[in-house]
Parts: structure tokens; C-alpha cells; sequence
């Protein structure tokens, strides 16, 4: 069976990280011993608070209420003073009102003594206003990190790592939080797993680049995940081994499971499935809904095969309603004219779209002028 192949131990819960989160008025603003000092501050107090929440912050009254408990002032000044300051460094109204519902503390904070140092810094390194704009905007917990013991160290730590300001600020951009996270506790050990088990430094890093946030869990998963992929016959030296090791951090055994009976549903043998799994790893990322669609789609209306629909497994990293409906629809109409013969899956779903319109739209214009017509009405379909 697949799971005496991959053996895997996969930890139960979601890891704990040592790292300052955001706070999420949603799912945070709950009362707590720690705040029983909240008894103390006066219903005058609180009520204008509530009041500058809801008419200068947007809060609904329950949520502003809530918010009440965390955070008070009796004034307007400080909560004026951070949002004229935010609205000096670039930040939309819309920007501003997302930070300071993710971190209504940040109404009462010192900006010259606490936030300005922060910005500074990170302006210094090579982020410009808009992109900090927005970062900060999705991710105000960093306005809330210690500069000097925490995002300086991390910023310089990625720096040494790629040996570039602008891509370590490529992967500030991609996950921000790795720069809250303790790099010594997950992003080193779990990188050192991976140059142990015979990984390219340079596979590392591209996947630090374009994914860190894949690199930032428990090292003890690491090591029983690769371990795994290289028990399934894994080269770690090509970059599949990586692609593969992280799409089985992504799931529990469980979830890997339910995957593998939607494909058995359609008369598919393991062996078969897991093939799929090795040709393109991302295949088993997607949602259960999304392989019974695409199969649906692909077996019951165009009439493929289950075992060539695996065997053209990166069918299932594609979008149904923006390139394989369309495509497949198109390709059953040039069909049926005798303009081509029946065109493999692969063609439908990996060629890109300038190529797709120049090989099998723009020239048969001539021949059937109403074609592109056609492409476009089963694009809107």
C-alpha cells in the first residue's frame, strides 16, 4: 500500500511558532485573566474609545466593544498622530483602516520613539514607500517587533544567506513574517537538513526565494518528510525531490488519503496514482472538489481516459474554468471541422496562452474567421 511506501509520521496540530502573530480582532478579542486590568478603566473612557473606533476606524459598535478591552485612550491625539503618520509615509485610508484593524494597539504607540526607527530601516535596505505600504498594511505585526533584537538580526541573517539586499527583500515581500520568525529554530536547522540529504544549496535558496514561508516549521517533520521521498527513490540532487518533500509538509495523512480515493473512484490503482504523484507533486496540493471536477469534466464530457488524465498529472495544477474548459472546448471544434486532429492533453494544458492562440486560433483565422469569435465565447464560458 502507498503508506507502507511513504511511512509517514506526521505530527498532529499546527506548530507552534516562537514568533509575535497578528492580531486578528476575529478570532483574538477574547476576555483573558491577563487582561482583568480592563476592570479598571472607566466607562467614559472606554466609550470614547469605542466612539473613535467605529467613526474614524470603521469598526462595527461589536467590534470596537471588543477592541475596547485591549486598547483605551481618552484623547484623540496619539490615535491622530498615527494615522497623520501613516498617512505621511504613503499609506492609503484603506491600508490605514486594515492595519489598525489588525492591531488596534497601534493607536496608543509612540510613532517617532517606536514606529519611525522601523521605517527608516526598512526604507534604508531598499523598500520603497508603496512597498512598505502594503507590507506592513497586511502584516502590522512587524510594527510591533523589536527593531534592534529581532528585524535588523533577520533582515541581515537573509542578507548573508542570498548575498543580496534585493532578494532577501524578495522574500521579505513573499512571507513577511520571516522576518518575526526565529530563523535559528526552523528556517537554519531545516535548511541543514536539506544540505545533509544531498540538496543543491541552489535549489535551497530558490525555494527561500520564491516560497519561504514552506521552509519556516518543525525540523523534526523535515527529516521524517525527506526522509520519506528519498525512501520513495527521490534523486535529492533534482529539484522534484524538493517540490515533492514540500507538497507532503502541506498535507496530514489523512488529507493524503481522501486525495487518493478520489482518484481510486475513478477505477485508478495506487501504482497508478502514485506515478501522478511523482510526475508532478503539486497534483495532490489541490483540493478534493478540484480532481473530481477535472476528472469529471475531462472523462465524462471530452471523453479522456482516467490513466491518460494521470499520466498528464500537472493537469490538475490548471485552472477548469480559465484554461481547460476553454481550451478543451475549442480543440473539440477544430475536431470536428477536420482543421487538426485530436490534440494530446498536454498541448491543452501546458502550452502557454501566446503560444496556444498561435498555433491553434490565430492560424485558422483565414480559414474559418469566425474562430477567434469562438475561442473567446468558450473562454467566457
Amino acid at each position: 500500500m502507498f503508506y507502507f511506501i511513504f511511512r509517514t509520521r506526521f505530527l498532529h496540530g499546527k506548530q507552534t511558532i516562537a514568533a509575535a502573530q497578528s492580531f486578528n480582532l476575529s478570532n483574538s478579542l477574547k476576555q483573558s485573566p491577563v487582561l482583568r486590568f480592563v476592570s479598571n478603566i472607566s466607562s467614559n473612557d472606554q466609550s470614547f474609545t469605542v466612539s473613535y473606533l467605529i467613526n474614524k476606524c470603521g469598526f462595527s459598535p461589536e467590534l470596537a466593544s471588543r477592541a475596547s478591552r485591549y486598547v483605551h485612550f481618552e484623547t484623540p491625539e496619539k490615535p491622530d498622530s498615527l494615522i497623520v503618520f501613516l498617512e505621511n509615509h504613503g499609506f492609503s485610508k484603506s491600508q490605514i483602516l486594515s492595519l489598525i484593524k489588525r492591531q488596534p494597539n497601534l493607536l496608543v504607540s509612540d510613532t517617532e520613539k517606536t514606529l519611525l526607527p522601523k521605517l527608516e530601516f526598512l526604507y534604508s535596505v531598499g523598500f520603497s514607500r508603496p512597498e512598505l505600504a502594503k507590507l506592513l498594511s497586511n502584516y502590522p505585526t512587524l510594527l510591533r517587533t523589536s527593531l534592534e533584537n529581532q528585524i535588523v538580526p533577520s533582515f541581515n541573517s537573509l542578507r548573508n544567506l542570498s548575498q543580496s539586499d534585493a532578494k532577501a527583500i524578495t522574500t521579505i515581500k513573499r512571507f513577511t513574517g520571516i522576518l518575526v520568525y526565529d530563523l535559528e529554530l526552523y528556517l537554519y536547522p531545516n535548511m541543514n537538513i536539506l544540505r545533509e540529504n544531498g540538496v543543491p544549496e541552489s535549489n535551497i535558496l530558490t525555494q527561500l526565494y520564491s516560497k519561504p514561508r514552506t521552509l519556516m516549521f518543525n525540523p523534526v517533520r523535515m527529516k521524517e518528510i525527506v526522509e520519506d521521498v528519498k525512501r520513495m527513490g527521490f534523486d535529492p540532487s533534482k529539484k522534484k525531490f524538493l517540490n515533492m518533500a514540500l507538497a507532503l509538509k502541506a498535507m496530514t495523512k489523512s488529507t493524503l488519503e481522501k486525495k487518493f480515493d478520489v482518484f481510486r473512484r475513478w477505477g485508478l490503482s495506487d501504482q497508478e496514482i502514485h506515478e501522478a504523484f511523482r510526475r508532478h507533486p503539486s497534483c495532490m496540493t489541490v483540493s478534493e472538489d478540484k480532481i473530481m471536477a477535472i476528472m469529471d469534466f475531462l472523462v465524462n464530457k471530452m471523453g479522456y481516459g482516467p490513466s491518460l488524465i494521470t499520466r498528464q498529472s500537472s493537469v490538475f495544477s490548471r485552472s477548469l474554468e480559465k484554461r481547460i474548459t476553454p481550451r478543451a472546448l475549442f480543440a473539440r471544434e477544430l475536431s470536428s471541422r477536420g482543421l487538426v486532429n485530436n490534440l494530446k492533453l498536454s498541448v491543452l494544458v501546458d502550452t502557454s496562452e501566446k503560444e496556444f492562440l498561435r498555433r491553434y486560433v490565430n492560424r485558422f483565422v483565414n480559414k474559418a474567421p469566425e474562430l477567434l469569435r469562438l475561442y473567446n465565447e468558450k473562454f467566457n464560458i
